[in-house]
């Protein structure tokens, strides 16, 4: 089966589903409804031999509404073709269904999404956060969180002040030296 092939069944499947199918450089993304993901996923998986989740990717359309896209890049390893699936959640909904049953790898997918953008997915068999810690009220790639921090209320966990962003742990300080040199984590902290 071609990309082709695979795009026609799928369109003529859920023609009225598939919001928009636009194509750049050779790759297509189709627009879905959250509530038709599921449906087509398992179309995906079952009809057309998408047996792999590459990845899941949010976005914060901060300022828009919908605020939040999803995008699922699907691969197909029998007939090597590529899919994106995209969808649109509002901040008022702010949750998904999980996909976790028709590709495995979207749990850890689907739980840093979580914890990084505070979308949640509905039936997770365990929605938990991934890279920060229990109790963290924040969710740090949303645009309104800044790139110097929040102040924590947990000093034994975190850090209780607000990083400076000249020097910091990831910027690089202005000069005329190359970036290897500006780098902070290059050179041992002064005592």
């Amino acid at each position: 089966m071609t990309r082709e092939e695979a795009l026609d069944s799928l369109g003529k499947s859920f023609e009225e589903k598939i919001q928009s199918k636009p194509e750049f450089r050779g790759e297509t993304t189709c627009t879905i409804a959250a509530s038709d993901l599921r449906e087509i996923a398992k179309f995906c998986r079952d009809e057309l031999s998408f047996d792999y989740l590459i990845d899941i990717t949010s976005i914060d359309n901060f300022g828009d509404d919908p605020r939040f896209e999803i995008i699922y890049e699907l691969y197909s390893m029998p007939h090597a073709v590529r899919l994106r699936l995209k969808l649109h959640i509002s901040e008022e909904v702010g949750a998904v269904d999980t996909v976790c049953d028709i590709w495995p790898t979207a749990n850890w997918h689907e739980r840093e999404i979580y914890d990084m953008m505070g979308i949640k997915f509905n039936d997770h068999p365990d929605l938990r956060r991934i890279l920060m810690w229990d109790g963290y009220p924040f969710f740090p790639l949303r645009k309104e969180f800044p790139l110097e921090g929040l102040p924590s209320e947990m000093p034994d966990v975190a850090f209780t002040k607000i990083t400076p962003m000249e020097g910091g742990p990831f910027v690089t300080k202005p000069s005329t030296a190359t970036a290897k040199d500006r780098e902070p984590r290059a050179h041992p902290p002064e005592l």
